[in-house]
């Protein structure tokens, strides 16, 4: 019987471990790899600024969510790779934003949210 258990009668609960296999997207020449990728697999790119609150609690909530085997994820940090997220909003006139997911499919942009829509974008 552990400590807590035994101070309050129970178990304490064991921490969520991610379910997305991240991706980390470092270079922008992946952006190539995604759009020839997504003719035939969804591909979902999280920008994510580890300084800021509301995007790590939109992150933790979306890995919360069931995985697929029909989606790659890819995950950006901002303080580390703005430029990327730059070239994202040139090349597929979207506004930068932070949280954001944008969706790939068939080479184009399907979908994209940013903050708490994130979690209403469907794939």
């Amino acid at each position: 019987m552990g400590i807590f258990k035994s101070l309050f009668g129970k178990e304490t609960e064991k921490k969520e471990q991610p379910i997305i296999n991240w991706i980390p997207l470092t270079d922008s020449k992946q952006l190539d790899e995604i759009i020839i990728n997504s003719s035939t697999k969804y591909q979902a790119i999280f920008k994510h600024s580890t300084r800021c609150g509301i995007s790590s609690g939109v992150k933790r909530q979306f890995e919360r969510q069931e995985d697929t085997d029909e989606v790659d994820f890819y995950y950006l940090d901002l303080l580390s790779y703005r430029s990327i997220s730059d070239e994202i909003a040139s090349r597929f006139g979207i506004l930068h934003q932070s949280p954001q997911l944008v969706v790939f499919k068939d080479g184009g942009v399907v979908a994209h949210g940013s903050h708490y829509d994130i979690m209403s974008v469907k794939i």
